[in-house]
């Protein structure tokens, strides 16, 4: 029999440490309850046992013993390994017995061999209730010797176990709190983020039959994707600088199934190396110097949606193996992290490099390159669809000139055949600003090209007197090295150049080898 001066004592004691005890330090007072337990009921063991929700099984989080008596070894999780047991104490039932391995009936034969090994001689359970459910138990035994069990023992290890339960039960609710705050204040972060990408991204959905132009080759180009867009499949786009590779992506996107998530836009190329990886895959506060806080990367603000990746053949191959198994698995670590993360992101990339070069000079993994061109598109330049130029100048001025005030409704054949015989090396992107400021000096109704025919006029110059340079060295060249072209002190070693380009460039030049020369 106990003393009740020693037990008001305990729960004077009890009540004093877990009224304002911090969540962080519950666990460690709850040992100190089990201790004092012990001590005050003089058994050799004590263990506080967790009813996990939805039947999830029980936890035996905490566990004291006195020396030369093992603990009950930690759990996170037994479920059906002790069912007739459980499933007692998540019925309310208190449990005690005072030869626990003769007493414990027929159909719990785990629960026997258990309490042998352990060994539990004597012991008692009591289930806990809290806001109305059975939240936790409190378990005392012997190790050593037999002992019974009193009315008054179960009333003391209840009230013991309330204070115990409640506790948990507040530092459990604290934690639940703190996840769902957190949870909010990261989808705030990444709702903020992805507002700031779409706003810099802003751009507004295109359709595939809103891209100006009727030319064949663009038409072949449209079609496919009309094709590829309600497929999640990866997508890389190819082309020359200006070929409108950004506009097709958003036709893209804009024609998927996925097209009510967010289009996040990625230029590569603009981002410098050290912060690709961080910009793509996110980080952890610290995780570098300036991390002031965690950060979502674009793979994430994507999730569901789909990512462009501009410029891709200019990341580097840490961030390509990286990439790689985003598209494979579709998991990532952000930096500095270390949980994976998962997402859904269907990718769009686009390139005006060789990528097939660059696998060959190893500045490109293969293995990436076929898992972003599973559907390559290659966008024609705008010299090969010049029948597309006046449609394009048409659209260039009914969407810029409001903006700019003017009124343009005339553009005269000469100036619409100067810019269909131009070679437009930025293509639609130089139109696009050959025509805006064309717009600006344009005061009338008619488009002012002057300032395109002298610039144009001037290059011209410029590149005939580079080439009337450049043909008279050649010429020089040449002639001294009696016109062999290959071979060790020749003509393609002493320019620099590959004999296959000087072919070439004596070609574009018009220089022929005279009869009279040397064949090489």
């Amino acid at each position: 029999m106990t003393d009740p001066a020693r037990f008001e004592q305990l729960l004077g004691d009890l009540s004093t440490r877990f009224a304002g005890v911090p969540s962080e330090r519950v666990d460690a007072e709850i040992e100190h309850a089990l201790e004092q337990l012990v001590e005050l009921l003089g058994t050799d063991r004590s263990t506080f046992l967790e009813l996990l929700p939805d039947d999830g099984g029980v936890a035996i989080t905490h566990s004291w013993a006195r020396p030369g008596v093992s603990p009950a070894p930690l759990t996170k999780q037994l479920g059906a390994s002790y069912p007739w047991y459980h499933d007692c104490l998540r019925r309310g039932e208190v449990l005690r017995f005072e030869r626990t391995v003769d007493e414990l009936p027929i159909d719990a034969a785990p629960e026997r061999a258990y309490a042998a090994a352990l060994p539990m001689l004597s012991h008692v359970a009591v289930p806990l209730l809290v806001d109305g459910k059975w939240v936790c138990a409190l378990l005392t035994a012997t190790a050593n010797s037999y002992r019974s069990w009193q009315d008054a023992d179960i009333e003391k290890i209840r009230i013991v176990g309330q204070i115990l339960a409640n506790a948990v039960y507040r530092r459990n609710l604290e934690r639940e709190l703190r996840a769902s705050f957190a949870e909010v204040q990261r989808l705030q972060r990444r709702l903020e983020a992805e507002n700031s990408y779409l706003r810099q991204a802003a751009g507004g959905d295109v359709a595939v039959e809103q891209i100006a132009g009727k030319s064949r080759a663009l038409r072949e180009v449209l079609e496919q994707a009309a094709h590829v867009a309600p497929t999640s499949a990866a997508v890389l786009l190819l082309g020359e600088t200006g070929t409108g590779k950004e506009l097709l992506a958003r036709a893209i996107h804009a024609r998927s199934k996925r097209s009510d998530h967010p289009l996040i836009m990625v230029n590569c190329a603009a981002l410098p190396a050290m912060l690709v990886e961080s910009e793509l895959f996110g980080h952890e506060k610290g995780a570098f110097t300036g991390a002031t806080s965690a950060k979502p990367g674009r793979f994430e603000l994507a999730d569901g949606g789909t990512l462009f990746l501009d410029e891709i053949g200019e990341i580097s191959p840490e961030v390509q193996v990286k990439l790689l198994r985003v598209l494979q698995a579709g998991e990532f670590e952000r930096v500095g992290g270390v949980r994976t993360r998962k997402v859904d992101v269907r990718v769009v990339a686009a390139t005006n490099r060789n990528l097939e070069r660059a696998i060959a000079e190893g500045r490109f993994r293969e293995d990436l390159y076929y898992r972003l061109a599973v559907f390559p598109i290659q966008l024609p330049p705008l010299r090969d669809r010049r029948e597309d130029i006046p449609l394009i100048v048409w659209d260039l001025i009914q969407r810029r000139q409001h903006e700019l005030g003017r009124r343009v409704e005339r553009v005269s054949e000469d100036a619409m055949q100067t810019l269909s015989r131009y070679a437009w090396p930025g293509n639609v992107r130089e139109l696009s600003n050959v025509i805006e400021h064309a717009l600006i000096l344009s005061h009338g109704r008619e488009l002012n090209l002057d300032a395109f025919r002298a610039s144009t006029k001037s290059k011209a110059e410029r590149s005939e007197r580079l080439d009337a340079v450049e043909r008279a060295h050649f010429l020089r060249v040449l002639e001294r090295c009696r016109w062999r072209i290959t071979g060790a002190g020749n003509a393609a070693e002493v320019l620099g150049l590959r004999p296959s380009t000087l072919r070439s460039r004596l070609k574009k030049l018009g220089i022929a080898r005279p009869a009279a020369a040397s064949p090489n």
